[in-house]
């Protein structure tokens, strides 16, 4: 087992010596497949014997039903909306992915506190505050960034659903008049973001254009070296 770290203070009442599951985090775009694969890879480590538990954005019992009804409205502001997130993040460290790696499961994360910062960023937000805010989050196992062309991810936006996310074009900025084109821009500043936080985070990215089953067996490759060196540990 290899310990686990904070970014910078352990949540209070928590011995990351005592965390003994793996937590595995797929970031990426919507539309990019990323719950696609969490779910493949479930099954995946299901058979091989693992316990796992999956969290994501917008789940938390106590304000996921409340920040999704206030996304609806196209209202929120910035700051509203990164404190919304990160309350919705905390109520889930804390009451599912702590008590799942005190477990030894293995946490599948459809996004973490990366997706969050990036869109913060590309708000406005300081960066020196977003580290203060995720401060107690847990340094992952391993994360895996999904990169996506931006022609493959407006195909795949529009084959999913009929219209574009308001927030997930980037509407909110004033970018563009065009959703279209607002969508291509923010896109664009979310990937140079990600960039960013790739060199300072050191995750790995996967190239997320080709097929399911490539990507699949690619990430098991990956994922199970990352299991093979946890148990020699």
């Amino acid at each position: 087992m290899t310990a686990k770290s904070c970014y910078h203070q352990p949540p209070p009442g928590v011995d990351l010596g005592k965390l003994a599951g793996l937590l595995i985090v797929v970031e990426g775009p919507d539309c990019s497949g990323r719950s696609t694969h969490i779910g493949l890879l479930a099954q995946w480590l299901e058979q091989q014997g693992h316990a796992v538990a999956q969290v994501g954005l917008k789940r938390s019992e106590l304000v996921g039903d409340e920040l999704e009804s206030a996304k609806e409205g196209n209202v929120l502001s910035p700051r509203t909306m990164s404190l919304f997130y990160a309350t919705d993040f905390y109520d889930q460290f804390e009451n599912r992915i702590i008590p799942a790696l005190r477990s030894g499961y293995v946490v599948l994360a459809d996004r973490y506190i990366f997706t969050l910062m990036a869109r913060d960023i590309v708000r406005g937000a300081e960066p020196e505050w977003l580290d203060s805010l995720y401060s107690m989050a847990l340094v992952p196992d391993a994360v895996y960034s999904f990169m996506v062309s931006s022609r493959t991810l407006v195909e795949r936006t529009l084959k999913s659903r009929a219209l574009m996310d308001y927030w997930e074009s980037g509407m909110d900025l004033g970018l563009s008049r065009d959703w279209f084109d607002s969508f291509i821009a923010y896109q664009r500043r979310i990937r140079i973001e990600f960039r960013r936080l790739q060199g300072k985070y050191n995750f790995e990215t996967v190239n997320a254009n080709r097929s399911i089953k490539a990507i699949q067996e690619d990430l098991k490759g990956r994922i199970q070296a990352v299991v093979d060196r946890t148990i020699q540990h």
